[in-house]
């Protein structure tokens, strides 16, 4: 696959409120490279990619994400401190003021689109300030042919302008940076921060709302990927948990690796034309096929190079959050279209820093949505100021910041698709093994890996008491044997070797659990709250 040249077309934003700019429309990834490099906002690494520092975001705002709270999204927006509400007539005019602010200035504008499936197709205008927040949008969304360019008729346009400082007294905003979603106008206005995860996941919010309420689809934050025989195989899990790891799979061609739609019509199909994945520690031996995508073509964030551009992905001094995005025909064993069939094995990946959960699995439909609402992963000390100990950390859905629905609605449809559909759903622990954070060992990746191909292969056994444990604090089914991995492995206390500890840790990651799923209680059906741990406290 190539770059795109340039297209001949000949736009204009004086629509947009955006007047004589200079436009740069549709360059190619190679052009958008050597603009950042001559223009002092990258350099190139070694391995051909571009590297570029966000500067003062290395990641995402949650508490700077708005809606826009309008007819459309009143009654529907599930408003709280994830969805914060904004005020319609201040949008309009902050939305002018960073229209005047790109005015005269150099801007890129690319037009791409969102969904492989053209029966959910959703097509994008960005319109950068930067060229490399531009080549970010080459690289993840979908890419037009110049036969599409020529009749492309944008519905959502994503504004972005990292150099615009908001008001917060004026403009509504909490601090200088925001990132707005206005339904109505269709518009995803982002300012005051170079983060380039913010315009993806703008797109994703706004799919998080469009496909359930429109299209009876369900929007996941997850990877997926298809086996040889047609398989869809769909991974959920939150940043740091293995998603991008665990579907990229020299054996299975990936459909994607961070978002996706499950249709009625039982398919699934990526929202994306790249991917972003974290490096922090990325190494060619452990993930060789992430490693061999950093090329010309990739963007790594906010890493630390040598003299001569070599990364150095252990180094954490910028921030642990260090990423690479790169367009998916980076990776050679992929999905084309990305689409899949037959999902029907899905699991929840968590990074259990307590050491305390099984490292694979069974659970049932009550479990599975009880978990798909909950979340749930762990911060581990040092990842944040303040973290000095194993910190449980859940996010509804897997992805909650960018959900604008109650979670329960996101839940029901998964049950429903599951049970439909036959998939058989397993929780993964990517986490610790023989005690928490401090004390344990992180799961070794090749026995997750040994983990989740047999659950694909279907070798772990039928569900019954001589192939399965039931664990006696959390009640999911933990199999007693599985190919490649040491038994005492699949049971958490065993590696422990201590039970007064390992149940006190247990208990409390527990109550931990049963506390974050009191909001949800009245929304959630008998069946849900019946998937919970059991009720303990030391």
């Amino acid at each position: 696959m190539v770059n795109h040249t340039p297209s001949a077309k000949s736009i204009s934003l004086d629509n947009y409120g955006i007047k004589n700019a200079k436009i740069k429309y549709q360059l190619s990834s190679d052009q958008l490279h050597e603009e950042t490099i001559s223009k002092g906002q990258g350099v190139e690494a070694s391995s051909g990619a571009l590297a570029v520092n966000t500067g003062e975001f290395t990641g995402r705002s949650p508490l700077d994400r708005f809606i826009v709270k309008d007819d459309i999204t009143k009654d529907k927006v599930w408003w709280g401190n994830i969805n914060i509400a904004f005020d319609s007539d201040k949008f309009q005019k902050l939305y002018d003021k960073v229209t005047n602010y790109l005015s005269g200035k150099e801007v890129y504008v690319r037009d791409s689109y969102a969904c492989a499936d053209d029966k959910y197709k959703l097509n994008i205008r960005v319109i950068n300030e930067y060229p490399w927040s531009n080549m970010f949008a080459y690289n993840m969304f979908l890419r037009p042919t110049e036969e599409e360019l020529k009749d492309f008729t944008p519905e959502w346009t994503v504004v972005n302008a990292p150099g615009f400082m908001a008001d917060p007294e004026v403009d509504g905003t909490r601090q200088h940076n925001f990132a707005i979603l206005d339904f109505t106008r269709k518009i995803a206005l982002i300012g005051g921060t170079g983060y380039t995860g913010e315009i993806k996941k703008g797109i994703f919010s706004a799919l998080n709302f469009i496909l359930p309420v429109y299209k009876n689809t369900l929007p996941m934050h997850c990877s997926a990927n298809v086996g040889k025989d047609g398989d869809t195989a769909i991974f959920f899990g939150l940043s740091g948990t293995g998603k991008t790891t665990l579907s990229t799979d020299a054996d299975r061609s990936l459909i994607g690796d961070d978002e996706h739609g499950w249709t009625k019509e039982n398919t699934v199909f990526n929202f994306e034309g790249g991917c972003y994945a974290k490096v922090i520690n990325l190494s060619e031996e452990q993930e060789p096929e992430i490693y061999g995508a950093i090329k010309k073509g990739a963007i790594l964030e906010n890493v630390v190079m040598d003299k001569d551009g070599n990364v150095d992905f252990a180094d954490t001094s910028i921030t642990q959050n260090t990423r690479v995005s790169y367009p998916i025909y980076h990776i050679d064993n992929i999905k084309e279209p990305s689409i899949g069939e037959n999902p029907k094995n899905i699991f929840f990946l968590t990074a259990d820093a307590f050491g305390v959960l099984p490292p694979i699995s069974k659970l049932t439909p009550s479990q599975a949505a009880y978990h798909f609402i909950s979340g749930y992963t762990a911060k581990v000390a040092g990842t944040e100021a303040g973290v000095v100990e194993p910190t449980p950390n859940f996010s509804a859905c897997f992805g909650a910041p960018f959900m604008p629905l109650h979670p329960t609605e996101y839940a029901t449809m998964l049950s429903k698709k599951m049970k439909d559909s036959g998939a058989n759903v397993w929780l993964i622990n990517t986490g610790w093994t023989g005690g928490p954070y401090g004390v344990g060992t992180r799961m070794k990746l090749k026995y997750t890996r040994a983990m989740i191909n047999a659950a694909l292969n279907g070798d772990l056994g039928k569900y019954t008491y001589e192939d399965y444990h039931i664990h006696s604090v959390f009640g999911v089914a933990q199999p007693r044997s599985c190919p490649g991995v040491p038994t005492e492995v699949l049971s958490p206390r065993t590696t422990w070797n201590n039970d007064e500890a390992y149940y006190k840790l247990a208990f409390k990651l527990s109550n931990a659990f049963r506390e974050n799923f009191k909001k949800f209680e009245s929304y959630a059906s008998e069946e849900i709250r019946r998937g919970g741990p059991q009720r303990y406290a030391f």
